[in-house]
């Protein structure tokens, strides 16, 4: 029994002095949620108190139930027992969090640490307590005291302990301010030009806190993300914003533009296509914009932090109008030591309060945050001429039914976002996966068809058709109807007639003329959207007899891949100062557009096609109507993917196909008119 005594003796300062440092570094956590260098540091020594704590505690308590099991004290064993639940339920708890992380849907673990650990602390005073009422008065009179497990200078030990604890997060903090190196608020190249005035990062439309610069280690740290948001991250990885900078096309024009206007100009693309570049200072003479490859900009696209770090938004007119905040750096967030790393990474995943409130705001889940890049202008800055205006999804979406703010439906609760239909909700092991497991998804399905093939990511092309042909175009013919049909040999007034039952059909050698009725009936803005000039949408009108033979045909592609010059497109045609087609997407010679179609949201387009019956047709007729799409059109992808061209194919976005019989009209002689 001694020797049980004096081994509990021995190990009673360190389960206490733990858990007292433990309890301590939680509390303060817990209140003081400043993210300061030494709260970080009290965070991490409340992991490490309580890993010890734990150690500690599990043979203390086993040695003191066998010593003290017999004791006949009802109040006091129970409090014990309840003691011993409690301390089992918070290092549960406690493991869950530091082994796995803080997620969105297992949020009740951390709750259940914290309310088990307060539940610990009560019952723990109650146990003292009833521990000093209840036991017998010849224990208060022995030699070994009321608590014969508690050794001699035993509150001086762990007051010094203690003590100590805090010297050392204090003097880990100061070291860690002074040794690590903190973020470059300067420009990578040194001479940086300022041709657009004071502003750094005219002609873009962003900003940053005091105007600064960021470190790319800030805003191009996807990688890191990836630690721990790996299916949200492979999702990224096949989006069109990872490859934003990297895509063939626009590597050429992003180098068009260098070339003639200089690296400069590079800024007003580079604000969406590749922050990185911007933000850090590269677009001046001496740096890279994000199309060459092996920088990091042309690596990380449109990055993590180029969405989630937008804290607000200057104005909505585009060209990458949002103000970037760098996140709140945890301890050792730059590192390049893999165990620096590591705490970094375990830091975040069990503290991620802040994390969460940088990355997340409201503004990320608001539609205006896409409109600073899906909204474009040009100015006289860039273009020598004036201002003008250019895509601009988001106002088309404020005009749309799905916004709520159209004049029939204004404040509707029915608003369906941007997020809605291009980031729907998917199943995910995701840390941020909420309650029922659900995340948004970060392929971002939109139009783009070549990127996916180019990469050779089959899924993600099977992910933008799939989009593109869920039922958001429609499109319909319109079954011709005939006054002078024939049903009955009976005499009917035309006007009793109801034309809606009319026979369908057409003569031989009559002018046939057929109505194709298309609907944007689902698409949040105009169809088509984004850069018009490059989109290709069109209606493809065939018309074959039953043998096959073909009778007419409109919007069919030929051996190059290029379509009927005479289809009925829908798109826009920027022009420049001397009225030419800007057909290479060098906006910069922009002023203007000669040409525009587009469906807006919630409307129809009624496209009239009309043919002659040969007497070669064989009844019936069949008419089929397509509503096409491909990105890009074929004259630009020639032009901008050079080496990389291929023949990209059509994505049939809506489509429709009538029946019509051919008759032979017969001629009244004059000799059945005298009969």
């Amino acid at each position: 029994m001694k020797d049980i005594l004096k081994f509990e003796q021995q190990i009673t300062t360190s389960v206490n002095g733990s858990l007292l440092i433990a309890a301590l570094t939680g509390l303060a956590t817990y209140l003081f949620s400043y993210h300061f260098i030494f709260e970080q540091w009290t965070a991490l020594g409340h992991m490490l108190s309580g890993v010890f704590a734990s150690i500690f505690t599990i043979p203390y308590l086993v040695i003191h139930f066998k010593r003290t099991l017999g004791f006949r004290r009802a109040g006091v064993l129970f409090s014990g027992l309840v003691l011993l639940a409690l301390f089992v339920l918070m290092v549960m708890s406690g493991c869950h969090i530091l082994f796995y992380g803080r997620s969105e849907a297992n949020n009740w673990i951390f709750s259940s640490h914290i309310a088990t650990s307060i539940g610990f602390v009560v019952v723990l005073a109650v146990h003292i307590i009833l521990h000093v009422l209840f036991f017998p008065s010849r224990r208060k009179k022995s030699d070994a005291g009321l608590f014969p497990s508690i050794p001699t200078g035993f509150i001086k030990r762990i007051g010094f302990a203690s003590g100590a604890s805090v010297g050392v997060i204090i003097v880990a903090s100061i070291a860690y301010i002074g040794l690590v190196q903190q973020p470059s608020t300067a420009p990578i190249v040194s001479d940086y030009e300022y041709p657009y005035g004071e502003h750094p990062f005219r002609p873009s439309q962003t900003e940053t806190p005091n105007t600064a610069f960021i470190d790319h280690a800030q805003i191009g740290n996807s990688e890191q993300c990836l630690d721990c948001h790996q299916e949200i991250g492979e999702q990224w990885l096949s989006s069109a914003h990872q490859q934003a900078a990297s895509d063939p096309s626009y590597v050429t024009n992003i180098s068009l533009l260098a070339d003639n206007k200089g690296i400069a100009a590079a800024r007003y693309c580079e604000g969406c296509h590749a922050p990185v570049a911007l933000l850090s200072g590269q677009l001046s003479e001496g740096g890279d914009h994000g199309g060459i490859p092996g920088t990091l900009a042309h690596k990380e696209g449109i990055s993590c932090m180029s969405c989630h770090g937008v804290s607000s938004m200057p104005h909505i007119k585009g060209v990458a109008s949002y103000e970037l905040t760098p996140a709140q750096a945890y301890l050792f967030a730059f590192s390049e030591n893999p165990f620096g790393s590591r705490i970094h990474n375990k830091m975040l995943e069990t503290f991620p309060q802040q994390h969460k409130a940088d990355l997340n705001n409201a503004l990320i889940k608001d539609p205006k945050s896409c409109a600073a890049c899906h909204t474009q202008f040009m100015d006289k800055d860039m273009n020598d001429w004036g201002w003008v205006k250019m895509q601009d999804d988001y106002a088309a979406w404020l005009e749309s039914p799905f916004s709520g703010h159209h004049n029939e439906n204004f404040a509707s609760e029915n608003v369906q976002r941007c997020q809605d239909c291009h980031m729907p909700l998917v199943p995910s092991s995701d840390p941020s996966a909420n309650e029922n497991g659900l995340v948004r998804s970060h392929n971002f399905a939109a139009a783009n068809t070549f990127l996916p093939l180019l990469k050779g990511d089959n899924k993600q092309y099977e992910a933008v058709v799939n989009f593109l042909q869920s039922n958001k175009m429609r499109l319909s013919i319109d079954t011709p109807s005939r006054k002078d049909a024939v049903q009955d040999k009976m005499f009917i007034d035309e006007q009793l007639r109801d034309t809606s039952e009319a026979p369908t059909f057409y003569y031989i050698g009559e002018t046939a003329n057929i109505n194709v009725v298309i609907t944007n009936q689902g698409v949040g803005h105009n169809f088509p959207g984004g850069t018009t000039d490059l989109n290709q949408a069109w209606v493809e009108f065939t018309v074959q007899d039953v043998e096959g033979q073909q009778i007419y045909a409109s919007g069919l592609l030929d051996d190059q891949a290029y379509v009927d010059k005479n289809a009925y497109f829908y798109r826009s045609v920027p022009v420049d100062r001397a009225g030419k087609e800007v057909w290479k997407h060098d906006l910069f010679n922009m002023v203007g557009e000669s040409f525009r179609r587009v469906i807006k949201s919630g409307e129809s387009d009624v496209v009239n096609f009309t043919f002659d019956v040969p007497p070669s047709a064989k009844s019936p007729l069949t008419i089929t109507a397509t509503l096409k799409y491909r990105k890009l059109n074929n004259r630009y992808a020639k032009w901008a993917l050079g080496d990389k061209y291929f023949n990209i194919p059509a994505v049939d976005m809506a489509w429709d196909s009538i029946t019509i019989p051919v008759k032979i009209q017969k001629r009244v002689s004059e000799v059945e008119i005298g009969q």
